[in-house]
């Protein structure tokens, strides 16, 4: 960004932070933070890595939890496969929407 506004003879001034990339201390100062803020988000990055491998190493396991008990989704595919039963029904039936019902449905097949 810092490179476009330069190329058009712009400089950048911040009030709050007492940044003038007009000035050649302006823009080393400006490139400094920047640094900084990469070599922050690397860390935050490394850390979060580093603590989802040890929660895996303890056997924990991430994500959301299962809407269905394997019990009311053998239920749901059982009546699916009986067909005797409609898609509405059978998820009034287990209180799942439609969409939850054909993801469960399109899992059994994998």
């Amino acid at each position: 960004m810092i490179a476009l506004l330069d190329s058009k003879k712009i400089g950048l001034k911040s009030l709050q932070e007492s940044i003038d990339t007009s000035s050649s201390s302006g823009k080393l100062i400006f490139h400094i933070l920047g640094a900084l803020a990469e070599f922050e988000r690397n860390l935050i990055r490394e850390r979060t890595h580093a603590g989802l491998q040890a929660s895996r190493a303890r056997g924990r396991k991430g994500g959301r939890p299962k809407k269905l008990s394997v019990d009311k989704t053998k239920l749901a595919i059982q009546l699916y496969e009986g067909k005797q039963n409609s898609i509405s029904t059978i998820c009034e039936l287990i209180g799942i929407s439609k969409p939850t019902l054909y993801k469960y449905l399109k899992d059994r097949k994998n």
